[in-house]
């Protein structure tokens, strides 16, 4: 089932230059970009985003963090999307993730762990909402799935 889900490479990715690496992890499992961004998060944005974490002991250093430096925003296409891309991610802390998954094997700390990635359609919609208009998508094939030259 094809569905599209929301990712986003937090800015100690950008910072660390590991945007390219990270990029090429879901390309490679056959997801296509559908839309992405390089932008900086203001903190209306964020607390938009992070709204179910209000409250919690983590929010404001979670705000302040994201809204620190540059972040790529990303909408992935694919098969199961959303379970594959949590799978290729990883357990949101990088001592429990296993080898092998983008937090496994780049994160340093559970504060600074490289990627958010939706959990499920709704947070999707939700997230994709927040970040991208109708107009940002662009539709195309990758290879295997028939993409031919003009």
């Amino acid at each position: 089932m094809q569905e599209t889900t929301f990712v986003m490479l937090k800015p100690d990715c950008v910072q660390r230059g590991l945007i390219g690496k990270v990029i090429s992890r879901f390309e490679s499992k056959g997801l296509r970009i559908s839309a992405m961004k390089l932008l900086e998060v203001d903190e209306k944005t964020a607390s938009t985003h992070y709204e179910e974490h209000q409250g919690k002991d983590f929010y404001q250093p979670l705000l302040k963090y994201i809204t620190s430096g540059p972040v790529v925003v990303m909408a992935l296409t694919g098969d199961s999307s959303i379970q594959m891309v949590r799978k290729i991610v990883g357990k949101t802390d990088p001592k429990k993730a296993e080898p092998g998954t983008i937090r496994g094997d780049l994160a340093i700390e559970v504060s600074r762990n490289i990627v958010h990635a939706s959990d499920s359609s709704e947070s999707a919609e939700r997230e994709l909402g927040i970040f991208f208009k109708e107009d940002d998508y662009s539709d195309y094939n990758r290879v295997e799935e028939g993409w031919i030259y003009p």
